[in-house]
């Protein structure tokens, strides 16, 4: 029998590249989108031509109200949660200015998006695994930004919402671990995806630098692993873990931070 899949922030990027990866190991997927209408679609036309179920749910995930509708609305279409996928996430337009003049306002919308979206999801997914008995996984999409910070940046709130979502992974996994439920999170290093065309030759030749693998990351370094985790039969002693995939990105981050190489 298929297993159902709801992947948040789905519409491109890592999150529809891990669609389709679940719908080509048997999963029915729900793909979940905010503004990008027409790649969630594509999204889950994809998923269709590979013969699984998909369905399209419109929710803001930074407004509990809606993470709760859309979990119960994906419920109701599929009739379990077997494996829950918080990804969306990202850090918006940065205000001008130093911390000391940045809007409370933004604060709080950057961790509404990258920390708490995934407890007003995970909510609803733990009680229904518990009620259904089913040997769940929550896996949670963080950043490499979680470890290590550049200045410039000016990442204070991801970065701390980020790091939050790491710790929010080991404790959520003590709790649901009685109940055969696991939850891990997966840290990227810089992806390439269509976002990523907002940066100049220069910044991507920077940001290159810092990755001791020599080149960029792509959606396929990333799919693999958060498709490992979603399997219940490999993963049954894995949990509360953040796997870091950057090609030594942190690594080289942890020098910056240490020898003041911050650009």
């Amino acid at each position: 029998m298929a297993k159902n899949v709801i992947i948040t922030g789905s519409s491109h990027g890592i999150g529809a590249a891990t669609a389709i990866a679940y719908a080509k190991n048997g999963f029915n997927v729900g793909v979940n989108f905010y503004k990008d209408e027409a790649g969630a679609e594509e999204t889950a036309s994809k998923v269709r031509e590979l013969g699984m179920k998909a369905e399209i749910y419109k929710a803001d995930v930074s407004e509990c109200s809606q993470c709760e509708e859309m979990m119960n609305k994906f419920i109701a279409d599929f009739g379990k949660v077997d494996v829950l996928i918080n990804n969306a996430g990202g850090a918006l337009k940065m205000p001008e200015g130093g911390f000391d003049e940045m809007p409370m306002s933004y604060w709080d919308s950057q961790i509404r998006l990258n920390l708490s979206h995934a407890a007003y999801c995970s909510r609803v997914a733990v009680a229904d695994m518990k009620k259904n008995g089913t040997e769940g996984r929550i896996i949670n999409i963080s950043s490499v930004h979680s470890i290590v910070t550049y200045v410039k940046r000016k990442t204070i709130p991801y970065c701390a919402a980020k790091g939050g979502l790491n710790m929010f992974t080991k404790s959520l996994a003590c709790e649901v671990a009685k109940d055969k439920i696991n939850v891990n999170c997966v840290a990227p290093g810089f992806i390439m995806t269509k976002l990523s065309y907002r940066y100049t030759k220069e910044e991507m030749d920077a940001f290159m630098r810092k990755i001791p693998v020599g080149r960029l990351g792509t959606v396929d370094d990333i799919t693999p692993m958060i498709l490992f985790l979603g399997d219940a039969e490999k993963t049954r002693f894995i949990t509360g873990q953040t796997f870091v995939v950057d090609g030594g990105q942190s690594i080289d981050g942890m020098l910056d931070i240490m020898y003041g190489r911050v650009d």
